[in-house]
């Protein structure tokens, strides 16, 4: 495979254009003016696997894509077809959205141009680098999940213009919540240009989300206007704020879906390097999402890594977090932390000390894999957010899962020097921390897919009344437990996620797959937030803050951490296989920092200090009276 640079590179006399695709016979590149006529220019074979065009005048701004000819055997993974206008996927900018149409997925012969409905690449001159620093974000941190669509659309201080956009992200009112937060990065979902599933538009629905990508390079023209420049500009105005940036990431599928999907890039130049198949030529689905990326071959390794460098070099972000992240390293055999891909990204210099975040599960075979990446990472725990779901619920014979969380759970990454959980009660797959004490049952009727969506064990409550009420006792009941959810954040050690919206009681109507709902649903209410819940989780983070004990991502030793009863003595051998017992008290040590857990529904002394019922209550050896 040629070394040269893929996609457009921009010179004194116009602009080079690289692009791989071994299997076809043909490669245009197809130049588009302001009215959109477009001007077909046949590529030259460069090597064996490549194809290259030199066009003198066409400089920045210029509009383009990609029409490849060949075999059409979708069988065999080949899917050439002059029809189909292909986005390159070095496109660094596209003109406009993506916007799903059945004719996008005809098959060669049956459909008509596509050209009038994808988006054009747009060769765009590559900002200066910036000057890369380590990352502002260390372990033990606080990583705040962002939607940023939904995250902004209601928030009643920043411009209607920006609202939305990543823009938006570096306006004073974002960052003074955040800093009051004391949050240490901002973790972006998706902000890769994507397109919705082709079920959504009959419903009415859009993908709120983007796991869902077309292109790696090309921010969403919905989210960034203003293409890498905002994202660049944000995240300065993050970074002058202390605070840094990571990128959610989806390397496992793209948007090309199943063999009934469209063809709008990759499966139209070179679908058998790109996508597993089976041994018969049909697509792997691990995913469900109808494909799955071939994270082993090196054109697809190669794609991944530059892409990676991109957002790094044009923004300076910190690092990453990888959806359904097994999908990186899964090789023949299984699973493996040492695969290729993930050995390069750590031997990359440029990548080699950015954050790296797993969601360690996937639905492929071994797909769950929670604690098996190596000590470069981070890994979301979904562990912690089930045990702590269920103490909190009520469940029996759970005081021991809870200290084990508490501490960072050893049980899971204790091989290692440090714990690598990423601490988390909800995120934006499931449900709100507020909907965790409110609804038993997830109420995904909206989605349209007959609540059939999203997951069915949520290890939720509800308090006595399935959803809103307007019952004040009902009411104060799930304050104190949600105000208990935070506590028990706040008070873990590692690091630890919240995503926006649950430090002020945000609500999804119990949908717990809102992927789809761009709009009140899944927007964030700044309006009506709850401003003392809001004030609590200011509380607790600044306690956190001032807490090293609770950041501290090493291992505990012996002796690090007194168990203790309500009498202030060790817990016993007894009280903890106690399958009712609910309380205990965390000290450390060192700094003498005590964590008080009730989980009783009755108040409790523990040594003299009144701790409410369903209470955690944290206190600092300076703030102790007994």
């Amino acid at each position: 495979m040629s070394r040269h640079a893929l996609g457009p590179e921009i010179h004194a006399q116009g602009t080079r254009f690289h692009v791989h695709s071994p299997d076809a016979d043909r490669l245009w590149l197809c130049l588009f003016d302001a009215e959109d006529r477009e001007t077909r220019l046949p590529m030259a074979r460069d090597g064996k696997h490549a194809w290259s065009l030199d066009v003198p005048g066409a400089g920045e701004g210029t509009r383009y894509g990609i029409r490849a000819d060949g075999a059409y055997d979708p069988g065999a993974g080949l899917w050439f077809d002059p029809d189909k206008l292909l986005l390159d996927p070095y496109a660094a900018a596209i003109d406009r959205a993506f916007v799903y149409d059945p004719a996008l997925a005809a098959p060669r012969g049956e459909g008509a141009d596509t050209a009038p409905l994808m988006p054009k690449g747009v060769v765009t001159a590559p900002l200066p680098p910036v000057a890369v620093a380590p990352p502002l974000f260390r372990p033990g941190g606080l990583i705040y999940e962002v939607q940023v669509r939904g995250f902004t659309m209601l928030h009643p201080d920043i411009p209607e213009t920006q609202r939305g956009t990543i823009a938006a992200l570096g306006h004073p009112a974002v960052i003074d919540h955040l800093r009051r937060l004391h949050v240490s990065a901002v973790e972006l979902m998706p902000v890769n240009a994507w397109i919705d599933e082709r079920h959504l538009g009959p419903l009415g629905l859009r993908n709120a989300w983007g796991y869902n990508p077309v292109g790696w390079f090309a921010l969403d023209p919905r989210l960034a206007p203003g293409g890498m420049a905002e994202l660049r500009g944000a995240v300065a105005a993050l970074h002058e704020a202390g605070i840094g940036v990571i990128l959610d990431m989806v390397y496992n599928h793209d948007g090309e879906s199943d063999a009934w999907g469209p063809t709008l890039s990759l499966r139209g130049l070179d679908a058998r390097s790109y996508f597993r198949h089976e041994p018969d030529g049909r697509l792997i689905n691990d995913m469900g999402t109808g494909n799955s990326i071939d994270c082993n071959h090196p054109l697809t390794q190669r794609l991944i890594l530059d892409s990676l460098r991109h957002f790094v070099s044009a923004a300076g972000v910190d690092g990453f977090r990888f959806d359904l992240a097994p999908a990186l390293g899964r090789l023949p055999t299984g699973f493996d932390p040492e695969a290729p891909l993930l050995q390069a990204m750590r031997a990359d210099p440029l990548l080699s000390d950015r954050i790296l975040i797993a969601e360690p599960w996937d639905i492929g075979p071994g797909g769950y894999q929670l604690g098996r990446f190596d000590e470069g990472w981070l890994e979301w725990n979904d562990r912690y957010r089930d045990d702590l779901r269920r103490f909190w619920r009520g469940d029996r014979c759970t005081l021991g899962s809870l200290a084990t969380r508490l501490a960072g759970s050893s049980d899971i990454f204790g091989e290692g020097s440090r714990t690598r959980t990423v601490n988390f009660l909800a995120a934006h797959d499931g449900f709100t921390l507020a909907d965790v004490t409110a609804y038993a049952h997830r109420h995904n009727e909206a989605n349209g897919e007959q609540n059939r969506d999203g997951h069915g064990e949520n290890f939720s409550w509800n308090n006595g009344v399935e959803g809103a009420s307007a019952n004040p006792a009902i009411q104060a009941a799930r304050r104190r437990d949600i105000k208990a959810l935070l506590g028990t954040l706040f008070c873990s050690r590692g690091t630890i996620m919240l995503t926006a919206g649950d430090e002020f009681g945000r609500s999804q109507q119990g949908n717990n797959n809102a992927y789809a709902q761009d709009n009140a649903i899944g927007w964030v209410d700044w309006t009506g937030r709850d401003r003392e819940m809001e004030a609590y989780a200011f509380a607790l983070a600044a306690l956190r803050a001032s807490q090293p004990d609770l950041q501290d991502v090493g291992w505990l030793t012996p002796g690090d951490v007194e168990w203790l009863d309500e009498q202030g003595q060790p817990l016993t051998v007894a009280q903890w296989e106690d399958p009712d017992r609910r309380c205990l008290a965390m000290r450390f040590r060192r700094s003498g920092l005590a964590i008080f857990v009730n989980g009783d529904d009755r108040p409790r002394s523990f040594g003299g200090v009144s701790v409410p019922a369903r209470t955690v209550l944290p206190i600092p050896a300076d703030q102790a009276t007994a």
